[in-house]
């Protein structure tokens, strides 16, 4: 008897983790269920309000990214950036390849605010910076935003960043100017122009898609007469350094002490929390 018992137990914890696999299986689709979600992102850092305490900040979000994606299996390349006069940058943008790269980092567009002792202060003061993210998505399709030659201003000039005397002695990295919307998107990563041309057009096409997605969603919003404001005051996450350690995510209300752990990578808490809040319909309970 004890023998039908012990099989029936296991029946039923078999079943349940079978309905526990299916669980995560549909909130795993629920998550992922965006047009773009399942491909390769372009993450944009660009430092805002703070000087050069912004410029330092924008680089250590743009080195928690890389180590999130390394941590995460996906592939990182930083593919154009700008570094600040006395320290950090002024802005970069990353491509990250892989199985879901978009649809995880997709919500951590907008604003990062750090509260620190400035390094940069000789009294060490305490400074607020702030850091704009911007996600694109890598489009396979190129037609999918149709982009005609005439419409574009295509310069080249010489690349800025680290890669030996390549980079030094050719004019190898290309702007690109979309006239209509005044657009800019530019590469200098790769050794050719031919190569810099196509990740610029790359990033300008995920621009037009974002200003193309915004502009709809305005008009929704005017219809159902909501409004929402763009102001660098609604940032989506905190960093504090100082009286204390902090992250902590406005939307969800997830946070952790651990500081030095986020902003060496581990921010897949914050991004599953704001998945689920985003698939609850953006509710503080999610």
């Amino acid at each position: 008897m004890s023998g039908l018992d012990e099989a029936a137990e296991a029946d039923i914890r078999s079943g349940i983790e079978a309905i526990g696999i299916r669980l995560d299986e549909l909130e795993f689709r629920t998550n992922f269920s965006g047009p773009y979600d399942r491909g390769d992102v372009l993450l944009s850092i660009h430092a805002g309000a703070g000087g050069v305490d912004a410029q330092d900040w924008a680089e250590m979000l743009l080195r928690m990214y890389l180590r999130y994606a390394e941590q995460s299996g996906f592939k990182a390349k930083v593919i154009d950036d700008s570094r600040g006069t006395e320290a950090g940058i002024k802005s970069a943008t990353i491509e990250v390849k892989g199985d879901y790269a978009y649809g995880n980092l997709r919500t951590e567009a907008g604003v990062h605010r750090l509260v620190r002792l400035s390094p940069f202060n000789a009294n060490q003061l305490r400074q607020t910076s702030f850091a704009l993210v911007e996600i694109l998505p890598v489009l396979e399709d190129a037609k999918q935003i149709d982009v005609k030659p005439d419409e574009l201003r295509i310069d080249t000039y010489r690349a800025s960043g680290a890669g030996g005397q390549h980079v030094n002695k050719t004019d190898s990295a290309v702007r690109i100017t979309h006239l209509a919307t005044g657009i800019v998107a530019s590469s200098q990563s790769e050794r050719s122009q031919l190569q810099n041309r196509e990740q610029a057009m790359k990033i300008l096409r995920g621009k037009l898609l974002q200003r193309q997605n915004e502009k709809r969603e305005q008009e929704k919003q005017a219809l159902k007469g909501e409004h929402k404001s763009a102001a660098w005051g609604n940032q989506i996450r905190s960093y504090v350094l100082h009286p204390y350690n902090l992250v902590k995510d406005h939307r969800t209300k997830t946070e952790t002490s651990d500081t030095q752990a986020v902003l060496d990578g581990a921010i897949q808490p914050f991004i599953d929390s704001a998945l689920r809040y985003e698939a609850a319909g953006g509710n503080d309970s999610a």
